[in-house]
Parts: C-alpha cells; structure tokens; sequence
C-alpha cells in the first residue's frame, strides 16, 4: 500500500521545483535552498489540503 498519495506528490513536486526557480519561501520569509526543506513544505501543504500523508513524527524533547 502506498505511503504517500498523488496529491502529496503533486506538492512535493510543486514545491522542489520553486525552490529550484529560487521562488520558495519559508514561514519566515526566508528563501529556501535545501532539498530536505522544500520537501518538508510540500509534504506539509499535501496535509492542509487533505492529502494522504502520514503524521508528522512527534518532537522529542
């Protein structure tokens, strides 16, 4: 079974290559350059929009 579903690869596409176009932006403002970074925020607006995306791993403190 799939982890991950279309639409999670549709943002994450999105989102690598708005970073690779230097257009993505961080919460912050910030310009983003790393590929972890963009993936993170593609997978992260695949959630909002009801993707099937699993939970985010939980901060251990």
């Amino acid at each position: 079974m799939a982890r991950y579903g279309e639409k999670a690869h549709e943002k994450v596409g999105e989102a690598l290559h708005e970073m690779k176009q230097g257009k993505l932006k961080s919460g912050s403002g910030k310009k983003v350059t790393s590929r972890k970074q963009a993936v993170a925020i593609g997978l992260s607006e695949a959630r909002k929009s009801g993707g099937k995306v699993p939970k985010p791993p939980a901060d251990k403190h």
